[in-house]
């Protein structure tokens, strides 16, 4: 630059300063967003990771984000070891049309329509069909939001297997007695396994007006100033235990402390590592988020969990094959067909098991998280579908995840090499 440009340089800089946008430009990158300064102290995260953490579901960015977890949250790792187990291929086109709302799509249109990410199909124990999106790959590890449940649930029935707990039917607090001063006093295991502990957690994320659930979001997770399970302690109770189905994350996150509680003074994602993951044969560590710094935080065992897409395909083969995999079991054939019965009377479209939904009326269920992460298993057709997806928040009236399930029945009912039906 010479002496001339540079001069004009600083003197239209000196006017922009005077005009007073350097500091709006700069007030804007360290303010972290009123919704989140509202609610709860002041936190030491930085304040653009603050930032970054309140818009990682909106739909411009979640494309990315939602494979990004680890630049945005600590975490700890769930280590894979030993050998991997095999998931033998016999690649093919995805040959058939499927159904929605009186339309008939292929589903190469689908992938596309419902912000697919990645997706695997298996039948019979082979992959047929596998495909990385939008700059994935084989080794990107996906949020799987609220399918963490359904892999927690895993967890508390092998402690259940190994006598870690003595009975499902167990007051709760019996092993969280922190939790004695609370409305889970008097709640079993088996009521927090399918969502009826009767807890007053509305799981509602208005963060204009913020309830219990949305300051817990913004306090633990976005803040890191609480541990999201604490909100447990002294929680009110808003039906009787066993009467209501309400979906909550708080009855996971205490079903997390629960594991981590009788592990013999190990964490979550130890327990996990030793009893689930490595006997899997994964291929890859997975990960939780946490909702502190080490030494303080805890894993988010009700929607922090990471993997690969090969690695949630290899828990849906775990849990059609009833609790084995690559003839080593895991968890007895007795939960697994416990966790997949509807606790409830099937009078809509899913009901819900031991933190896996269930399919009315079919044996099909899935474990589902937020914004289209889904493991979808169909015993009655050998089908295993993961599917990884960056939905728009504000699809209200869940198209992409009716069409998803449109796409899942189909292909289920496909035989690949058979052609278009």
């Amino acid at each position: 630059m010479t002496k001339t440009h540079k001069k004009r340089f600083l003197i239209n800089l000196a006017c922009i300063a005077t005009a007073g946008l350097i500091p709006v430009m700069a007030s804007a990158q360290l303010a972290v967003d009123p919704h989140i300064a509202e609610v709860g102290p002041e936190s030491d995260v930085p304040v653009a990771i603050q930032n970054a953490r309140w818009h990682m579901n909106d739909a411009d960015i979640n494309v990315l984000t939602f494979r990004s977890m680890e630049t945005l949250f600590t975490t700890r790792t769930v280590a894979r070891s030993g050998n991997v187990s095999t998931l033998p291929r016999e690649d093919s086109a995805l040959d058939f049309n499927y159904q929605f709302e009186g339309r008939t799509y292929k589903p190469e249109e689908f992938l596309d329509r419902t912000y697919t990410n990645a997706m695997l199909v298996m039948k019979n124990g082979k992959i047929v069909y596998e495909n990385y999106l939008n700059n994935s790959k084989a080794d990107t590890h996906f949020m799987g939001w609220s399918m963490t449940k359904s892999l927690t649930s895993l967890l508390v029935g092998i402690a259940v297997e190994e006598g870690r707990i003595r009975s499902l039917d167990d007051d709760i607090t019996d092993y969280l007695p922190e939790l004695k001063s609370g409305a889970y006093k008097g709640v079993t295991i088996r009521q927090v396994l399918q969502m009826r502990s009767g807890v007053d957690y509305e799981e509602s994320y208005d963060f204009d007006s913020p309830g219990i659930a949305a300051r817990n979001h913004i306090q633990a997770l976005v803040k890191n100033v609480v541990r999201f399970v604490d909100a447990a302690r002294d929680i009110e109770r808003a039906h009787p235990p066993g009467k209501v189905f309400q979906y909550k994350t708080i009855d996971t996150a205490v079903l997390g402390l629960l594991v981590e509680r009788v592990s013999d003074g190990g964490t979550l994602a130890s327990y996990m590592a030793n009893r689930l993951w490595e006997p899997l044969g994964a291929e890859s560590d997975g990960f939780f988020i946490m909702d502190g710094e080490p030494g303080v935080g805890r894993e988010f065992s009700g929607a922090g969990f990471n993997a690969t897409l090969r690695d949630y395909a290899r828990i849906g083969e775990l849990m059609l094959n009833e609790g084995e995999i690559n003839g080593r079991r895991i968890v007895s054939r007795d939960w697994v067909r416990e966790s997949v019965k509807p606790a409830g009377p099937e009078e809509g479209p899913m009901d819900y098991g031991y933190q896996w939904w269930t399919v009315s009326k079919t044996p099909a269920y899935s474990a589902i998280g937020l914004q289209g992460q889904f493991i979808f298993v169909d015993p009655s057709t050998d089908t295993v579908i993961v599917k990884l997806s960056y939905f728009p928040p504000e699809d209200k009236d869940e198209a992409a995840m009716r069409e998803t399930f449109s796409f899942f029945e189909a292909a289920s009912k496909w035989e690949p090499g058979k052609g278009r039906g």
